[in-house]
């Protein structure tokens, strides 16, 4: 089986995982608050067979429809084509799902394609495993998601000291079968309705704790995994009036690993910090950031192509601080757009045959959270009070309050009162409703602090060699003015070298 329907996904969730919302132990399956959730997910999986021509390609070897997302790009136009697939699934959300499966099944294929990496470890077996593992991924179309932050509470200290030490994921005893592990990780969106954990790198470990280096894969289901779930935001509303909070609250939960048993052919990393160390160095920008950056692109457009139509629907698209507003998304939609297509331009191998794009695409890390700040903030301020005069759907169908809806509160332009309500509603859910406040949370770290990502930017761009500009400024100043002195002749070499009678050389002497 490849490429899953939304009917399948959700036979998939029926396993008995220990998932937790507030004190109460549920079924994802049965517990009413996760209804939208589940189906907005299951239309994903749907989604992407209908539009197969972008989001699925063919497994050589079996011959059967597998997502876009699990190939391993090799050449342009690999890039090309999941460039198609990214751009396409993101649509099916208008970018507000952050952790859709294309994401985490990007990362898989970005390790599997770093095999230079493994194999400086000496041993064939972790690449072996990991690419055993890409294999089942396809074969069943799994839905992942990761859990990659350590437990770090404790703030004063480092990230594995203190009480951090016993919080955080770590190994606690190795047996015949497999690992032992024991511990705390943060924070796996998608996690209680995903089927599959992917437990990989983040931040490079220090030598000394070889325990924490750890990367594997085991089912949401296994035993120990307790996933413990936020508040959820997912509402039971009609779609027309919460687009996005009655299908896609995809759901974080922290995940206690209590003492859980992974087998051996799921552990890919196992104490090797330096293949720990270098596998997200060596995959993230160039192959996880075409697919975010791509989501992102789609999101800055539909964001500009709602708050014009807020502008049209209030009358105020003619104003000088609107259309700045709306300039403003536009060119971040621009830029954004720009450095997807320039980094994708320069794809290059990343090593062992991986073709990645240009590491130039990481600057939208560190910038684009501030930007989807800004427009939520912009959302709010053309909207003002109109955000929240907002009647639902089935309003307008009764008999007495309809007619009063129609006539006091319709939009400019000759636009419905219907309409207006719908702008303004989706509006509202993309930026003040609890699924869209957690969305900008999300926004601002799910890549990363933009601290973290500024500073790795500029740590990159030294180990590049890019300095020298101050330098090179003042080589060129006292250079000239060294051979402006070794030019300069003293008077008396001026004196014996202009010939007698010479009128141009006397009138420049004078």
């Amino acid at each position: 089986m490849t490429a899953r329907t939304g009917a399948e996904y959700k036979r998939g969730l029926d396993d008995g995982r220990e998932v937790w919302l507030g004190s109460e132990r549920i079924s994802v399956l049965e517990h009413p608050a996760f209804k939208g959730s589940i189906e907005g997910m299951a239309g994903y999986f749907d989604y992407q067979h209908k539009y197969a021509a972008d989001c699925l390609t063919t497994h050589e070897e079996t011959g059967e429809a597998m997502n876009v997302s699990l190939s391993l790009p090799q050449n342009a136009e690999d890039i090309a084509r999941r460039h198609r697939a990214f751009d396409r699934l993101s649509r099916y959300s208008n970018g507000m799902l952050g952790r859709t499966p294309d994401y985490v099944n990007v990362v898989l294929a970005g390790h599997v394609s770093r095999k230079d990496i493994f194999d400086r470890s000496g041993d064939p077996v972790f690449h072996q495993r990991l690419a055993a593992y890409h294999r089942e991924v396809i074969e069943k179309d799994l839905a992942l998601t990761h859990t990659i932050v350590h437990a770090a509470i404790d703030k004063s200290v480092g990230e594995l000291q203190g009480m951090n030490e016993e919080l955080t994921l770590r190994v606690v005893e190795r047996t015949g079968e497999g690992l032992i592990v024991r511990g705390a990780k943060m924070l796996a969106t998608l996690g209680p309705i995903a089927d599959e954990l992917y437990v990989y790198p983040a931040v490079p470990i220090q030598k000394g704790f070889e325990e924490y280096a750890l990367s594997f894969a085991i089912p949401v289901a296994t035993p120990g995994v307790v996933s413990i779930c936020r508040d959820h935001y997912g509402v039971d509303a009609d779609v027309e009036d919460r687009p996005f909070s009655a299908r896609f609250d995809e759901q974080d939960a922290v995940i206690i690993f209590d003492d859980v048993l992974v087998p051996w052919d799921r552990v890919f990393i196992d104490g090797n910090l330096d293949v720990y160390n270098s596998i997200n160095a060596g995959t993230a920008s160039g192959n996880t950031q075409q697919q975010t950056a791509i989501r992102a692109a789609v999101k800055l457009e539909f964001a500009y192509d709602l708050c014009t139509q807020m502008a049209k629907v209030t009358g105020t698209e003619g104003k000088p601080d609107v259309g700045a507003m709306l300039g403003e998304i536009y060119t971040y939609l621009r830029l954004t757009r720009a450095a997807i297509h320039s980094a994708e331009l320069r794809a290059s191998d990343w090593g062992g045959g991986a073709f990645f794009c240009h590491d130039d695409i990481s600057a939208l890390r560190a910038i684009m959270p501030g930007w989807m700040i800004r427009i939520n903030e912009i959302i709010k301020s053309m909207g003002s009070h109109n955000l929240l005069a907002t009647p639902t759907a089935g309003a307008f169908n009764d008999p007495r309050l309809g007619p009063l809806l129609q006539k006091y509160l319709p939009g400019a332009n000759g636009i419905t009162a219907q309409e207006r309500a719908r702008i303004m509603r989706t509006a509202w859910d993309f930026a003040g409703s609890a699924l869209g406040s957690r969305i900008e949370l999300y926004e601002r770290f799910y890549l990363g602090s933009i601290a973290r990502a500024r500073g790795l930017d500029h740590r990159k761009a030294q180990a590049a060699g890019e300095t020298g500009a101050y330098a090179a400024m003042f080589e060129e100043i006292d250079g000239a003015a060294s051979a402006d002195a070794d030019a300069a002749p003293s008077a008396a070499a001026v004196a014996v070298a202009v010939p007698a009678g010479d009128p141009v050389a006397v009138g420049a002497r004078s």
